[in-house]
């Protein structure tokens, strides 16, 4: 059985950086990402939905720049149930918010960066701007992918992450972790 892949990769008005899609995104937070239509899934609905199916593949085919950004924030949301898992006890929602926020904004590599962890998939940006703009969109992308990540695991109303998502914190997406 494949993975399953983005169906953002055939848009042909996606911006690229490197060899990555910026694709637009539904949020609140302040950042350079294009604003997405608010009646359609946006590339963190399609990170969610596919997150815990492909989480359980080795490979993965990038069949396009789209591909590359959903790997990113499959990896991003690994290293969020990794971070919440940790805790001695499960967080409240209001806790696991503000970890998981702190984790979005803290310094990562970058494509192109020495400590990236998949340099040999990915394209740098081209020039120093490029590399500001996609530090920029990720961080965004991130904050946003953590507080919707935060709204599924305590969407039961019990106070406590939800045992289906918490399940998924120790497997490693193609065998690798952003190492945030």
């Amino acid at each position: 059985m494949p993975a399953y892949h983005s169906s953002f990769n055939e848009d042909p008005e996606a911006r690229q950086v490197g060899n990555m899609s910026i694709l637009p995104i539904r949020t609140r937070i302040r950042g350079p990402a294009p604003i997405g239509d608010p009646s359609q899934a946006d590339i963190i609905d399609e990170t969610l939905d596919l997150f815990r199916a492909n989480s359980l593949f080795r490979n993965f085919e990038i069949k396009g720049p789209a591909d590359r950004t959903l790997i990113i924030l499959i990896l991003f949301v690994s290293d969020c149930l990794a971070k919440i898992g940790s805790a001695r006890t499960p967080p409240s929602q209001i806790e696991a918010s503000k970890l998981l926020n702190t984790l979005s904004v803290d310094h990562f590599p970058i494509p192109g960066d020495a400590n990236f962890a998949l340099n040999s998939h990915y394209a740098p940006p081209s020039s120093r701007q490029e590399a500001d703009y996609l530090r920029q969109y990720l961080t965004q992308v991130r904050q946003e992918l953590s507080a919707r990540l935060v709204e599924k695991l305590y969407a039961d109303g019990t106070g406590k992450p939800s045992k289906w998502w918490m399940a998924f914190q120790k497997r490693r997406f193609m065998n690798r972790s952003l190492g945030t």
